[in-house]
């Protein structure tokens, strides 16, 4: 199984893809990672794409969390199933400062940066990170995906999970 998950920040990627690599057994990879490194740097595109090439190239199945449509693009295409987490910004917004509170200064699992909570990223969540452009786009990718999952609604998405056996209780 091949899943690649996308989606608005805070809306739960991370999460998500902790969960079905524990359910499917595969290794998981965070884009936000793969992007990131010390002090929020961000890495050199020929770094990210051959981190990304690498553990494509290594595994049979995978979880990949994250958007950033430009690094090795071919992992829409050869995913088996996109799941889409288009939530409201508002409960994004949440997650974050939640997320925020709990690793606050420290590294959280699927990031090596100090967790911060700063306007800038407050802007990002709500209203920057989710243009008519990157909306768009999203949607495109989940048009062209063998097999896509979108939620719009906590409830359709919670269902899903249970309907699936998926637990999130997954904090480190």
């Amino acid at each position: 199984m091949k899943i690649q998950i996308c989606g608005f920040s805070g809306s739960g990627k991370s999460t998500l893809a902790r969960a079905l690599g524990k359910k499917y057994g595969c290794p998981v990879l965070h884009m936000d990672g793969v992007h990131w490194y010390g002090d929020w740097q961000c890495r050199s595109d020929e770094e990210k794409t051959g981190t990304v090439n690498r553990f494509l190239s290594e595994n049979d199945c995978w979880v990949i969390d994250g958007n950033y449509t430009g690094i090795c693009p071919q992992r829409f295409s050869d995913c088996d199933l996109l799941v889409l987490l288009l939530f409201d910004r508002f409960y994004c917004f949440k997650n974050c400062l939640s997320r925020y509170k709990k690793y606050k200064g420290r590294p959280r699992p699927d990031l090596p940066c100090g967790e911060k909570f700063d306007p800038e990223f407050a802007w990002w969540i709500l209203h920057a990170g989710r243009t008519r452009k990157i909306r768009q786009n999203l949607k495109m990718l989940a048009a062209n995906a063998k097999s896509a999952l979108v939620f719009t609604s906590r409830r359709a998405f919670e269902k899903w999970l249970e309907a699936e056996g998926i637990a999130l209780g997954l904090d480190e």
